[in-house]
């Protein structure tokens, strides 16, 4: 799931030059390393396409999508619930 994640980042993220997607650490905040809202929208329906799930209005924060750890715990909290 990681490795997705890391992936989905590289493409929509839109971080920085200086920080690799591919090897930024699990709690590093996405949005110092250049993640915009705008972006963190494209990254959400891609996650949402990726792993066959729709984040809850409650889930629509800022904090859900700040690191790769963050959004990985939203995710398995929305698959278990299946």
């Amino acid at each position: 799931m990681t490795e997705d994640i890391r992936t989905i980042l590289k493409e929509h993220g839109r971080l920085s030059p200086s920080s690799d997607a591919l090897t930024i650490a699990e709690e590093a905040d996405l949005y110092q390393a250049g993640m915009t809202s705008h972006a963190s929208v494209n990254v959400m329906l891609a996650l949402e396409g990726k792993f066959d799930i729709e984040f809850p209005d409650r889930m629509l924060k800022r904090g859900v999508f700040n690191s790769i750890a963050s959004i990985k715990a939203a995710i398995e909290e929305l698959t278990q619930s299946r």
